[in-house]
């Protein structure tokens, strides 16, 4: 596996024991619907939280929360929507962002609670 792939994957991890270590209950992980893909799908006090989890081996260039684009936030809402129907779901819904940054033998992770909002269309 790349190292890029390596990288994701463990910040993907550290992301979810985050969550678990502040009371979020896991959905879904890699939850996919066709082609679109949500990180994590979790809940908190009956919200239903979509959390995109950008990882990179540095800041320097790009932080990873610049990373997502009004595309990718169309098929994060897009692949939300196909959760919500699938699931049944009937209450609130709101898009976090995780951003995990490896810093030696650590990671530091920024938690963006509505981190953006479903476009208008």
């Amino acid at each position: 596996m790349a190292r890029h792939n390596d990288t994701g994957k463990q910040g993907e991890e550290r992301a979810r024991a985050y969550l678990l270590s502040k009371g979020y209950k896991l959905r879904a992980t890699n939850w996919s619907c066709g082609k679109l893909e949500l990180d994590i799908v979790a809940e908190q006090d009956g919200v239903l939280v979509i959390v995109e989890v950008k990882t990179r081996s540095t800041d320097v260039f790009e932080h990873p929360q610049e990373a997502i684009t009004a595309r990718k936030i169309r098929n994060i809402v897009e692949a939300t929507h196909e959760y919500i129907l699938l699931h049944d779901w009937e209450g609130d819904t709101r898009f976090d962002v995780i951003s995990v940054i490896p810093q030696g033998d650590s990671f530091r992770i920024e938690h963006v609670e509505d981190a953006f909002l479903p476009p208008l269309s």
